[in-house]
């Protein structure tokens, strides 16, 4: 039988692997996805994962075509959808994502994402990437996040990207507004993460032993320093090499700083924000090896204005 190879993107990490299969592949029998995973038909990196095993962003998964039955459609390109690009190589694009935008779409058809607008201007980036949805994107924002996505150009240079994230050498800076008060000047927030067990749209921080051994949490760390203070917000850069999802959201939430706007963590609304205060301001990599020298970036994008008002009206 032919084999299908499915990357698994930042979206599933920490995800349970008949779930993930099964979202990858639009149309797969779940039935049909679980029988083979309990005969041992499906590998992950090569190897056998046990009974309810879970998969973390870069894993390549080894299922047969027919079991998957994929169906995905490709993302529709939009040739006249604006696209801010804020560097450019041959091997790579930088690319500046406003809030409200998806990154990707979730549907067949589904437009208006960023990753539509990315192949309507590079057209050839179709088959680049974790799948035909998401053309050369190598990690997500949330839709409400504003800020910088790193797009690789072809294939050789999406799998060096990925590498490069999954090792923690790519420098991922946010900015983001939280509360000030009894916040310290600068901190490590080390809670791993696991998917919420009762509502899908959120994620859970570990925070006591008996949650770790329960969820089987992925590993995150954020570390941040206070950059601004008013009388009642802080403008505070977090760095996360992986940010896995909501990572810096729900962090803030669990030392009870939750980011502004953010209420589905707890952050109170705030007149004139529409969206969580969180801004994915710098991607950098030095190509510290020979053979990266022509994927170095340092990029930087501008504070949004409705998170800079927020601190200059506070």
């Amino acid at each position: 039988m032919t084999k299908l190879e499915l990357v698994v993107d930042e979206l599933h990490d920490g995800a349970r692997l008949d779930k993930t299969i099964i979202a990858l592949c639009n149309g797969a029998s779940r039935a049909r996805v679980k029988k083979a995973i309990e005969a041992g038909e499906v590998r992950v990196n090569g190897r056998i994962l046990p009974k309810g095993g879970v998969v973390k962003t870069g894993d390549v998964i080894s299922v047969d075509e027919v079991i998957a039955q994929r169906g995905t459609s490709p993302c529709v390109a939009e040739p006249d959808a604006p696209l801010s690009i804020r560097y450019e190589l041959r091997e790579l694009l930088i690319v500046d994502k406003p809030a409200g935008q998806p990154t990707a779409p979730l549907r067949d058809g589904e437009t208006g994402t960023l990753a539509n607008a990315i192949l309507g201007h590079f057209p050839e980036l179709l088959g680049v990437g974790y799948s035909a949805r998401e053309p050369g994107i190598v990690h997500r924002l949330d839709t409400e996040t504003s800020g910088l996505v790193v797009v690789a150009r072809n294939a050789h240079a999406f799998d060096r990207l990925r590498q490069l994230l999954k090792d923690k050498k790519i420098l991922k800076e946010y900015l983001l507004v939280c509360r000030s008060e009894d916040l310290p000047d600068e901190g490590t927030i080390e809670y791993p993460i696991a998917n919420h067990p009762k509502d899908k749209k959120r994620v859970y921080p570990c925070m006591h032993p008996r949650d770790v051994i329960r969820y089987a949490p992925r590993p995150a760390t954020t570390r941040y320093r206070v950059e601004e203070r008013t009388e009642k917000w802080a403008l505070v850069r977090a760095e996360a090499p992986r940010a896995i999802r909501h990572q810096i959201r729900v962090h803030f939430a669990a030392i009870e700083h939750p980011l502004a706007g953010d209420t589905l963590y707890g952050g109170e609304e705030v007149p004139g924000l529409e969206r969580h205060a969180l801004h994915a301001e710098r991607v950098a990599y030095d190509g510290d090896e020979e053979s990266d020298k022509g994927i170095a970036f340092d990029v930087v994008s501008p504070m949004p204005e409705d998170i800079a008002q927020l601190v200059r009206r506070a």
